[in-house]
């Protein structure tokens, strides 16, 4: 089996701190940029910044993701997801769960502490 290096996973990390400029909390684990900003979206920021890649918890390679202290909620429901997305390319970058589902209801805040975004080593 073929392995990746480092500077390969750090390459397509720093695509977060590059290109990402806006995350979404979500209803459901989104797979397209259409679904995260607009058919789940419950709410954006667009105060979004990353740390330099280093190495991963287990394996691999990781960002972390600054602390979200301005999200505005912009419908009502359960924020179970986050979408991180490229506006400019209407591409849809990483996602995830959230470590505690939260109900929102529009026109209130959200917040998400500050996370990581990781790329195992093959197994």
């Amino acid at each position: 089996m073929a392995t990746i290096s480092d500077y390969v996973l750090d390459a397509a990390l720093t695509k977060l701190d590059t290109e990402a400029d806006r995350i979404d909390i979500t209803s459901q684990e989104v797979t397209t940029y259409t679904e995260a900003t607009s058919t789940y979206t419950l709410g954006n920021s667009t105060s979004l910044s990353f740390g330099a890649p280093q190495d991963g918890d287990t394996s691999g390679r990781k960002v972390t993701a600054a602390a979200i202290t301005d999200g505005v909620v912009t419908g009502s429901g359960s924020a179970t997801h986050f979408a991180i997305v490229d506006v400019s390319a209407s591409r849809l970058l990483a996602t995830g769960s959230l470590t505690t589902p939260q109900s929102v209801t529009s026109g209130n805040s959200f917040t998400i502490a500050a996370f990581d975004v990781e790329i195992p080593d093959p197994a």
